[in-house]
């Protein structure tokens, strides 16, 4: 996959966390308010116009302020790196707790009353853009989670402008409405009323953070080795969690912020029914749930395979592997056993916390032909360049004329691709002989097997 249609993804995924925003407590009600304003002002549909601009251009500059304050290597980096991860894995439980109830996540009330009390004393362009930049703010409890998840997601893609890209589809998921209103006022009429269900929402969105979470949390597990995250134990969280959200939706568990509903005499409705697209939703977990059962007895649950913790974590597995067991994960023991055999060598560059990586795994490593070939006609060397398993001794190296040590398994992995193939991505294949001489040009993430197939034939002429 070129970076391009990475790229397009993002977009999309930053669009969809922005449509996603609208419909909570924090935001939908605030639309119409806005566009009445508007409306009643004169040149309403300019300055909804205005209003939208100043929206994305506040989150772009956010997008461009992760990438700038972190840089491209570092964005990389984050990906692989457990302590990171393991902030990443806080931070998302504490997000999804906010959106159960637990708590409010909120900027402190001065910064809202200093901002909407100069939109208020300025006019023009600056007042449009002070109200825009007080609805992010006034926003933040809903957003803010919404924006932290997607951030994690775009920071650790590995694409330097991710960041960007995402918040630009977000803030404009976001203003698309303020501006659309204001132009067809009618459609405020048949819009949907603020109600229970965007706090459902919020909710929903809880319970996805934190099975999310796990993913960050099974990363820092597998650098430093703990085991206490092993595949069986996160899909067991993984299955709770989706059956207790289909319960959820159901309406069998309640929360705080869920509101009791009332009927026409103003008398509280004791058996609420269950909406129609509650039920389908909720039918839709169930089965998701149900879904991953099987992997408990090591079913590969392609699915969830780019999040859940590799197949060789698994204590008890009825069923035969699916994908390629990687005998060596050394690269001088690798090829010592290479050129006892005779056989070229296939590195895989690899990393616990690379969601490509498992991709790959499972979308292209099951295929029987691709599985034959790197089993039968190659020596698979794996290196895990987030390996925090100490080195015996620390190696001194020269990396652009600058000295540093190599301290962990992980970095003398990351430090051979840097030096040995100019790359410090991941998934990285690399096809050498026995005497450690490239055959062909490595390949990165992309899921075309017949170009997988033809890659590792180019390999073996």
């Amino acid at each position: 996959m070129g970076e391009g249609s990475g790229l397009g993804a993002t977009f999309l995924l930053g669009f969809l966390g922005g449509l996603i925003a609208l419909l909570t407590p924090c935001v939908w009600p605030i639309i119409p308010m806005t566009v009445s304003f508007f409306l009643k002002k004169g040149g309403g549909k300019s300055s909804a116009i205005i209003y939208g601009i100043s929206i994305i251009v506040i989150y772009l500059t956010l997008g461009l302020a992760v990438t700038a304050i972190f840089g491209a290597s570092a964005l990389n980096a984050l990906s692989t790196n457990a302590i990171f991860n393991i902030f990443f894995f806080l931070m998302l439980v504490v997000f999804g707790a906010s959106f159960l109830g637990g708590f409010e996540i909120t900027l402190p009330s001065s910064w809202n009353n200093a901002v909407d009390k100069k939109a208020s004393s300025t006019s023009g362009l600056l007042s449009i853009f002070l109200m825009a930049f007080t609805l992010v703010l006034v926003s933040f409890s809903c957003t803010g989670p919404i924006i932290g998840f997607l951030l994690v997601e775009m920071g650790t893609s590995g694409s330097i402008i991710a960041p960007a890209v995402g918040m630009f589809g977000f803030a404009l998921a976001l203003a698309l409405p303020f501006t659309l209103f204001a132009f067809f006022p009618s459609w405020l009429k048949s819009a949907p009323k603020s109600g229970n269900w965007m706090n459902r929402i919020k909710v929903t969105l809880g319970f996805i953070e934190l099975a999310f979470s796990l993913k960050f949390l099974s990363v820092a597990d597998l650098a430093y080795g703990w085991h206490i995250l092993d595949r069986e134990i996160f899909l067991s969280l993984w299955i709770i969690l989706f059956s207790l959200l289909g319960c959820y939706l159901i309406g069998w568990i309640r929360f705080p912020h869920d509101e009791d509903e009332y009927d026409e005499m103003g008398e509280k409705i004791i058996n609420q029914r269950t909406s129609v697209p509650r039920f389908f939703f909720a039918l839709g977990s169930f089965a998701f749930a149900l879904y991953m059962v099987p992997g408990l007895w090591g079913a590969p649950c392609k699915a969830v395979s780019a999040f859940a913790p590799p197949m060789s974590t698994q204590d008890f597995n009825l069923y035969k592997s699916e994908t390629v067991e990687a005998r060596y994960k050394d690269y001088d023991s690798g090829i010592q056993a290479a050129k006892a055999e005779g056989k070229p060598v296939m590195i895989d560059f690899t990393g616990y916390g690379c969601v490509n990586c498992r991709k790959m795994e499972a979308a292209v490593w099951t295929d029987e032909r691709v599985k034959e070939m790197i089993s039968n006609d190659y020596v698979l060397i794996q290196l895990f360049v987030d390996d925090k398993t100490p080195l015996p001794e620390p190696i001194e190296v020269m990396e652009n004329n600058q000295p540093r040590k190599l301290r962990t398994v992980g970095d003398k992995w990351s430090y051979l691709q840097r030096t040995k193939f100019g790359s410090n991505t991941q998934p990285f294949y690399v096809l050498l002989d026995n005497e450690g001489n490239l055959l062909t040009s490595p390949r990165s993430y992309d899921e075309d097997i017949d170009a997988y197939i033809s890659f590792l034939k180019e390999g073996l002429k």
